[in-house]
């Protein structure tokens, strides 16, 4: 594809770089225009109608400061242009102790506000019939025993009644999340849908190992409301998040050549503290499937921890 086509006339002749390929199989490229610089972002949706429902949801969100400002949109190469914001590490900021606290509650509103955009005339997303669909895909893997165990049981458990619907961003992870010293925006609006808004708070916790005082603390900041004992939703949808991520991860290690289980067990199997310091560390390559590998199995292992 000719990128420089991508982009709107004002931006032709730009350097343009490639950053990464994300998990939606999409191609993202820094672009540079002088002292300005831009993001990217192509799509490889087939489906025009949902593409367009993910531009109007991203745009909502970029119009109530929760995503880079879109500057110019292309919809026959499905391809996005937007602000580039400098990211200033929100993990940082949550991990250092004297921040702590201020960082959950950055986070808690910030996805508050996400829940309270509109919501997309569409279908409500079901996280249960993503996960079949994706264990459904690993047929005829060997994955290890605990593995199975874990995504079996997070289609087969019932979820607890929610309480309402909303907008969810429904991929908040680290990777999504840009805080620019002051405010915290959310990148990749891809399967942004109708959801129940604790799974996005289950799943940051998830990625971020936050032990359950940290999760009171999120939720109250979320809801503006104290709470006493974490809701029985918010165990469910962390469990099923790390199932979701878990099997993502494990079908991208398939897909990149990785052989399969070889008798792991959750005693062989790295926490995801452990699996950290190794990527810090440069020990592993998330962008190999063995690095993919062991990052799916050490999420199983800590949403059935």
């Amino acid at each position: 594809m000719n990128l420089e086509a991508c982009l709107p006339v004002e931006l032709r002749g730009s350097t343009i770089s490639r950053i990464s390929a994300g998990l939606s199989g999409a191609g993202v490229y820094r672009v540079d225009a002088g002292d300005r610089a831009f993001v990217l972002k192509i799509s490889e949706a087939d489906d025009l109608d949902a593409w367009r429902r993910q531009l109007a949801i991203r745009k909502n969100a970029a119009a109530a400061g929760l995503a880079p400002a879109v500057v110019h949109a292309d919809e026959d190469r499905r391809a996005v242009v937007s602000a580039f914001v400098a990211d200033r590490s929100f993990p940082a900021l949550y991990l250092d102790p004297r921040t702590r606290d201020d960082a959950l509650v950055l986070l808690g509103r910030t996805l508050r506000r996400v829940h309270g955009l509109p919501l997309p005339d569409a279908p409500v997303h079901d996280p249960r019939e993503f996960l079949a669909v994706l264990w459904g895909k690993l047929a005829g893997f060997a994955v290890p025993a605990f593995v199975g165990d874990a995504i079996r049981r997070a289609i087969d458990e019932p979820p607890p009644a929610r309480d309402a619907i909303a907008l969810c961003h429904n991929d908040v992870n680290p990777t999504n999340l840009v805080y620019d010293g002051e405010h915290l925006m959310l990148l990749d609006w891809e399967v942004a849908a109708a959801n129940d808004p604790v799974y996005d708070l289950a799943a940051i916790a998830l990625f971020l190992r936050m032990d359950d005082d940290a999760c009171r603390k999120l939720v109250a900041a979320h809801d503006d409301a104290p709470i006493g004992e974490l809701p029985a939703r918010f165990g469910y949808n962390r469990r099923l998040a790390a199932a979701i991520c878990g099997a993502m991860f494990t079908g991208l290690a398939r897909a990149g050549g990785h052989v399969g289980a070889i008798g792991e067990t959750p005693e062989s199997t790295p926490s995801l503290v452990e699996f950290y310091q190794r990527l810090r560390a440069g020990a592993v390559n998330l962008a190999s499937p063995e690095g993919q590998w062991w990052f799916g199995l050490a999420l199983v292992k800590a949403g059935a921890g």
